[in-house]
């Protein structure tokens, strides 16, 4: 493990999961100014990705790239010129630190080698197809008003053959399934629009409800689920 990812399996296998927001570590020599137990928080950390995505690897036939850094520290599913990039503010927490971060030096240390290694590992010739995996809180603090019903979302800009295939199957699995749910991926796409739709790769970009794979249990019955309809997708386009 670097300080910007992890390799989970075999860079060789066919399949390639992308979780960008797997990790809430903070470096040692960066203070965001908050209390620990907020890099519990969704706000921190996909709840239950880097389980889910070991999960998957260990079924065979993928492998994974997790970001290393919490998504306060650098959110590598951003632009690199983006607002948000270090964020100051998120549902709620004000992030007293990033105030006066030096963002292109977390752009250096983190954002360029997590997307470097991503553009490696997508752009092999062997890999038909990839996975951006992430997951979404059952409820804003912000916005507390707003009901988020699914148990799945599939989320895509352009592309939507992946997500195609994937919807049926996945609600067929006794899921609720949102179509460009919670949020659409014509919005929040920056690493799938980097590395699969700027390529023409397959992809199926995947958001699962965190109170849904906050246990083991959860995440073994989600790993079920997805692993079938990840094969079928690599099948599709193998």
């Amino acid at each position: 493990m670097t300080a910007a990812f992890q390799i989970l399996g075999d860079p060789s296998a066919p399949l390639l999961i992308i979780a960008d927001h797997a990790s809430n570590h903070v470096p040692e020599d960066i203070d965001l100014g908050l209390p620990a137990a907020v890099l519990e928080e969704h706000v921190a950390v996909d709840i239950g990705v880097a389980q889910v995505a070991r999960l998957l690897v260990d079924q065979g036939g993928c492998c994974a790239i997790l970001g290393g850094v919490s998504r306060l520290v650098i959110d590598y599913n951003r632009e690199a010129d983006s607002a948000g990039l270090v964020p100051v503010h998120s549902d709620g927490h004000h992030i007293e630190g990033n105030s006066t971060a030096e963002v292109a030096d977390r752009l250096a240390r983190f954002y360029d080698p997590y997307h470097a290694e991503v553009a490696a590992l997508a752009g092999e010739g062997h890999r038909p197809f990839l996975l951006s995996l992430h997951s979404f809180t059952p409820q804003l603090r912000s916005r507390p008003e707003e009901a988020r019903p699914w148990d799945i979302g599939v989320l895509y800009n352009q592309d939507d053959r992946g997500a195609r295939i994937a919807i049926p199957l996945l609600a067929a699995a006794g899921l609720v399934v949102g179509d460009q749910e919670p949020y659409s991926g014509k919005l929040l796409n920056a690493t799938m629009n980097r590395h699969a739709e700027a390529h023409g790769r397959p992809y199926l970009g995947i958001e699962m409800r965190q109170d849904l794979v906050s246990d083991s249990a959860g995440q073994a019955r989600l790993a079920g689920i997805i692993g079938p309809v990840l094969r079928a997708c690599r099948a599709a386009f193998s």
